[in-house]
């Protein structure tokens, strides 16, 4: 399988190195610089489930050919337009896009602009980040990805994709119900970033709380309930996994949104994260208090880095 990756950071990077050693032919999409970076230095990822340190393929935007089976984009919700700007001269007739971005409304634009037949969906569970050696950190052991398509034209890509990832290490799962899954991540990721940014702490910090927990636990009705009246209610089983992720008062985790709030980050993903749960709730007038202040705290630290740009 002929596999184009957008940019080399802690996502794609991290999935380009596990495809390379599964045997697919890999190139990145990247800019002038980390070609260049990567041309001295090869790709590095250090962690628990393997390292890999070797060079890869890299093409520049201006080079693209319509010429591969699959275009794997793991970008920041705020780039995704840009990005598919990047991809297009890449797309051929019978090229399938795997999103590794959060929430639905990527899909919306990815759909609207490549033809929802095109886009497979994708769900990956995992802590990365690319340091500022330009090694790419895994952290932990967590490594799950779910892939699936959304439908029948692009079945038998997803399946071989998902042959391809399952020869390395982490839960692989190709699922027949993949926006399921998306949701189902949506809502955790979603009530999580609400309460972890909202409070500026972690899981443990913000049940130390004395309201913490019942907050916690209405910021996650709220999220269940925009789920439901979608279309997508999730099972008793997975809201309990769900909560034992978030109501872990022993859990030092928080969303990648609130480590960037304390890195003074310049942009944040809150309109596809936070904001578009608030669009869809207002659809069938729902009241999500929690995530109306959640999202108006978050555009007020957007507006202050504008600012002070």
């Amino acid at each position: 399988m002929k596999i184009l990756v957008v940019g080399a950071g802690a996502i794609g990077g991290y999935y380009g190195a596990r495809l390379i050693q599964a045997g697919a032919d890999v190139t990145f999409l990247v800019r002038a610089k980390r070609a260049a970076a990567l041309a001295a230095d090869g790709l590095q990822v250090r962690s628990e489930l393997g390292d890999f340190h070797a060079p890869v393929n890299t093409v520049l935007r201006e080079d693209l050919k319509p010429v591969y089976d699959l275009i794997l984009l793991s970008c920041k919700t705020y780039d995704l337009h840009a990005a598919m700007d990047d991809i297009a001269p890449a797309v051929g007739p019978t090229t399938a896009i795997l999103p590794f971005l959060n929430g639905l409304w990527v899909y919306e634009q990815l759909d609207a602009r490549f033809g929802r037949a095109r886009v497979l969906g994708g769900v990956s569970y995992i802590a990365t980040m690319l340091d500022s050696a330009g090694v790419i950190q895994h952290f932990g052991p967590t490594d799950v990805v779910v892939v699936g398509d959304r439908s029948a034209t692009p079945r038998q890509l997803a399946a071989n994709f998902h042959a391809l990832i399952s020869q390395s290490a982490g839960a692989r799962s190709l699922s027949t119900q993949v926006s399921h899954a998306l949701w189902n991540k949506w809502v955790m990721l979603s009530t999580g970033a609400v309460m972890t940014c909202l409070m500026r702490g972690n899981v443990a910090d913000i049940l130390a709380t004395q309201d913490g927990e019942a907050l916690m636990r209405q910021a996650l009705a709220e999220s269940l309930a925009a789920a439901e009246a979608e279309g997508n209610a999730l099972s008793p089983e997975e809201v309990k996994n769900i909560e034992a992720r978030l109501l872990d008062a022993k859990s030092g985790w928080a969303a990648s949104m609130m480590r960037d709030i304390a890195q003074q980050a310049p942009r944040l993903e809150a309109d596809a994260i936070v904001g578009d749960m608030i669009v869809r709730a207002e659809r069938h007038q729902l009241a999500v208090p929690m995530f109306r202040v959640a999202y108006c705290h978050l555009q007020v630290y957007a507006r202050q880095q504008s600012t002070s740009a």
